[in-house]
Formats: C-alpha cells, sequence, structure tokens
C-alpha cells in the first residue's frame, strides 16, 4: 500500500523535533554511561554525577544564574507548580497573600494560583490590551506590600506575543514581591530578557528547545543572598536541594544540558531562519486575507495566530490535515463555543475567536505548499458557505 506523504509539522510550539545531537547525548546515558547520580562509591555513579552538573551549569549559562540555581523537574508544568505552590506556607507566614498574574497564563500556572485561591489567597489576572501584551504600569499599580509573587509568562504559547517582562521588572523596584517568568516558549530562544536578576523563578521545558520530553528547569535565584523560600511538594531523598526529590534522570537531564547548550550557539542563526520562514509563510498565505490576532510588531519569530475570514478554525484544520499538522491554540470550536481564555482577554471580536488558528515552527522546518493550501481553503469555503 503505497502511503501518503506526512504533512508538515507547524506545531513547534508544542514540542519540537528532537536534535540529533541531543539524541546521541541522551542514548549515551540511558545505554552506556547508565550509573545512578546518587551513587558515590564508583565511577559509574561519579560519572553520571559529573553529566548532571554539567547539564546543570549548561542550563544556568541560558539564564545568567549559576549552577545552585537550576533544580532539575519533569517541565515547566512541574516547575511553575513547585514556583506557586511552593511559596504557599511562606506567604501565610508572613501575611502577604495577595499573587499578581496575567489573565492570559498557561494552564499550568492557572491550575496551582486557582489551588492557591481556594486556600484563601487573593489571586489578581491583569488583562492585556488587543495586541496581546500587558501594560508594565498596570503591574506597578497592582502589586501591594502584601503581594506575594507576581507570575508573568515570557511568550504566550497561543498567540507568540512577547511580554514586557524587562519593563516589569522595572515596576517592582523596591517590592519584595517574588518574580515568576513561565518561560517555557522563550528560554534558549530569546536570551537577554531572561537574565535580568530581578527575575526570581524561571520555568523551562526540554521539548520546546529540540530535547526530550519529561525534563525541564526551575531556575531559583539568590536576590540579596537569599533563595525564595519554597517548601517542597513532594518529599523523599533530597535531591535538587530537597525541592525535587527522586532519582535523577540522568539521561534526560544530559539531554535538556545538551538542547540548552546548542540554543545558545545558535540562538540568532535560528532565529534569522524562523523569521525568514515567517516572512514567506504570510506572504504565501496572503491571498487568504488572514488576520493576524496579536500585535505581529510584538511576536516571536516561531508562532504566528491568525483567523481566515469566514471560516472557523476547525473547518481550515480538516482542509489542511493532509499538508500542515497545525493547532488552534484551544480556541474557539463551534461545537463547543468554550473560547479561548487568552484571545477572549484580548477582547477580540468571537468571529476572530472562532477561526484562530495557531502556526508554530523551528529552523528545521520546510515551507509547506502554499498553493495547495489556499486550494484547499477555497474548496473548505464553497463546501461551508456562510
Amino acid at each position: 500500500m503505497e502511503r501518503r506523504p506526512k504533512a508538515i509539522y507547524m506545531d513547534c510550539a508544542s514540542t519540537t523535533p528532537v536534535d540529533p545531537r541531543v539524541r546521541d547525548e541522551v542514548l549515551r546515558y540511558l545505554d552506556e554511561e547508565f550509573g545512578n547520580a546518587g551513587s558515590r562509591t564508583h565511577d559509574y555513579g561519579r560519572r553520571a554525577r559529573t553529566a548532571v552538573e554539567h547539564a546543570r551549569d549548561l542550563v544556568a549559562t541560558v539564564a545568567g544564574a549559576s549552577r545552585g540555581d537550576v533544580i532539575f523537574t519533569s517541565g515547566a508544568t512541574e516547575s511553575n507548580n513547585i514556583a506557586i505552590l511552593g511559596l504557599a506556607r511562606h506567604g501565610e507566614e508572613a501575611a502577604r497573600r495577595h499573587i499578581l498574574a496575567t489573565a492570559i497564563e498557561h494552564h499550568a500556572v492557572l491550575a496551582p494560583l486557582a489551588e492557591l485561591a481556594r486556600r484563601g489567597f487573593e489571586v489578581q489576572y491583569l488583562k492585556p490590551d488587543p495586541g496581546g501584551a500587558v501594560d508594565p504600569e498596570s503591574v506597578r499599580r497592582a502589586v501591594r506590600q502584601d503581594t506575594l509573587l507576581v507570575s508573568i509568562m515570557h511568550v504566550n504559547n497561543e498567540t507568540g506575543i512577547v511580554q514586557p517582562i524587562e519593563a516589569i521588572t522595572a515596576m517592582l523596584d523596591g517590592s519584595q514581591a517574588f518574580l515568576h517568568v513561565d518561560a517555557a516558549q522563550s528560554f534558549g530562544k530569546d536570551i537577554p530578557p531572561l537574565r535580568h536578576p530581578r527575575i526570581d523563578l524561571i520555568s523551562a521545558s526540554g521539548h520546546k528547545i529540540h530535547g526530550p520530553k519529561g525534563v525541564g528547569a526551575l531556575i531559583a535565584r539568590r536576590r540579596q543572598g537569599a533563595r525564595p523560600l519554597l517548601e517542597p511538594l513532594m518529599f523523599g531523598g533530597g535531591q535538587e536541594r530537597g525541592w525535587r526529590p527522586g532519582t535523577q534522570s540522568v539521561h534526560l537531564i544530559a539531554g535538556l544540558g545538551k538542547a540548552a547548550e546548542l540554543a545558545l550557539e545558535e540562538c540568532d542563526e535560528r532565529r534569522r531562519r524562523c523569521l525568514q520562514f515567517r516572512t514567506q509563510l504570510l506572504a504565501g498565505l496572503a491571498p487568504l486575507r488572514p488576520v493576524i490576532n496579536g500585535d505581529p510588531n510584538r511576536s516571536v519569530a516561531h508562532i504566528v495566530n491568525f483567523s481566515i475570514p469566514g471560516l472557523d478554525s476547525e473547518t481550515v484544520i480538516e482542509a489542511w490535515q493532509d499538508l500542515v499538522a497545525i493547532s488552534n491554540g484551544a480556541a474557539c470550536t463551534s461545537q463547543s463555543y468554550t473560547c479561548s481564555h487568552v484571545l477572549s482577554a484580548m477582547d477580540l471580536p468571537r468571529s476572530q475567536q472562532n477561526g484562530a488558528l495557531r502556526l508554530s515552527w523551528c529552523h528545521l522546518t520546510p515551507l509547506p505548499d502554499f498553493r495547495s493550501m489556499i486550494t484547499a481553503v477555497e474548496d473548505a469555503e464553497r463546501r461551508h458557505p456562510l
């Protein structure tokens, strides 16, 4: 049976293909150097520990942090949970129960925030402007003496809009509030903002930077000589400063370290290729008159969210299923009428929300067949007239 060609993968905001050099590193520590990093009595364990600490250095370098600031986790979701829920006891003891976040955070942040609200914390959500960015002044106005935490994502996973993290750090001068940044979409891609020393906590995932799934990091910086006062969510052998106990996945950690190293070394060239792809993509699909959701001048190079007038997202995704693999970014669907909380917070017209598509790529993504994509949409329009 003849196999039809695979659709071009354009869902890199969800996960990226593993770099072959990273795969080699993972396999080395899975097959050859399989020792437990906690074993101190033989060379297998010592070599495993060396690999873990080398990876810690590599991850720290991307964020301009020190080795001791890096805690390995299963990914940004776990990192977010440790960063947010781990501060609860300190907030209770210090009578600082106010938390500030944005209305466009990923559910990996919204869910632990909802848990703190259930426990009696006051969680305040800031709305973005129609372009998808939060005004730094709104942060300054909202921060209070009893603010425990400010949690602001760096790049929105649905729209690709960059939040003004550097400006927000300036708004926290004089405040004791901890600043947490969910950097799942920007770690290793937009380097300078995450190196700001006022950012206390950074969450990252390996599989967003061509590393393996199942590994990530929480970077917990010292400020005025002290790290954030986090409590662990699990208890066990005391690994990762006790914040994330359990046997370390040496092969995954080594893979994350290699992915971080390559991301830093190749950052400029990867961005250049992604920007070139974005330009060609929007030019190639221009006949469909796509309406971009979010300010394109604030977007990262590798994500675009747009709607095609007159069509809902499911119709377009179905039309393109043999051509490109894309996502609707959790946008509205005609069946459920449950909108994306991100696009809703931006106050976009319902028609744009219904039609929202997220296309995301990387420096390795080949250009799709634009003519076929246009034809497929035109055929869908004829089959599903308004």
